[in-house]
């Protein structure tokens, strides 16, 4: 979410500034155009323009060849943008376990345009984590758990989750998007492949909870036709068959 001061918006750039200044004060007690360019690895020609900006709006205190300070209004803003790449790294690093090095970068990119409202709902989740048993249990099981991360060892431990995933795919007449017949529907539950077919399912929209149409199937079975939030598409049949879905049954009127 864009920050605006009296004499206009606050570009992201002008935020990721704002953010280097703050953690170069907070680790070393002062704020120079020569760290800041070796931290954001920019030539000086180019913080210099940054720190006049910035010094105009009344974010900084700035002169040429002298120590950068924060003013009030300065140092509100870098900590919420601090706030929220925190919380941000912290989600995708810890509950999602990324690799720190990717979390790092999404959170540069998303802090900018993150609401208080998701913000809001990010902290809670991790108050749910840190408070409730459940909440780090949930968390473990997300990560130990085999049926959702194939790359990991089969889990041979009696698991709740996987009887009731298979209670699930009774009631639900769960099965692959590749066994469904022309003008059948189903509701995608789980995408059971993994590395760069996974992430082409993801990339054309085959999310959880998603509702895909078979129009036609190719007399040899492959390629099978769908519609998807009213686009047409094609996969292949090992495509289609890495995707689950609950049947939609027909409503009799």
């Amino acid at each position: 979410m864009s920050h605006h001061t009296h004499d206009g918006p606050i570009t992201e750039s002008l935020e990721d500034y704002l953010e280097t200044i703050y953690h170069l004060i907070n680790e070393k007690k002062v704020a120079r155009v020569k760290d800041i360019a070796n931290i954001r690895n920019v030539r000086m020609a180019s913080v210099t323009p940054a720190m006049k900006r910035l010094n105009d709006l009344g974010l900084i205190v700035y002169q040429q060849r002298e120590y950068i300070e924060l003013t009030e209004e300065g140092e509100k803003i870098a900590r919420r943008v601090v706030a929220r790449h925190t919380i941000l790294r912290r989600f995708f690093s810890g509950f999602l376990n990324v690799s720190d090095e990717v979390a790092e970068k999404d959170a540069c990119q998303v802090e900018h345009h993150l609401s208080d409202e998701t913000v809001d709902q990010l902290v809670r989740l991790f108050e749910f984590i840190e408070t409730c048993p459940e909440g780090r249990e949930i968390q473990r099981l997300f990560h130990q758990c085999s049926t959702i991360n194939p790359e990991l060892e089969p889990c041979h431990e009696p698991c709740r989750r996987r009887e009731r995933q298979r209670q699930m795919k009774e009631s639900m007449q769960v099965t692959t998007l590749a066994r469904l017949k022309p003008g059948e529907k189903g509701m995608v539950v789980q995408i059971s492949a993994n590395g760069a077919l996974r992430q082409r399912l993801i990339d054309m929209g085959l999310l959880p909870h998603t509702e895909v149409e078979i129009e036609r199937v190719a007399p040899s079975g492959d390629p099978i036709w769908i519609k998807m939030r009213g686009f047409d598409l094609s996969l292949r049949k090992q495509e289609a068959g890495g995707i689950l879905v609950a049947k939609v049954v027909p409503v009799d009127n």
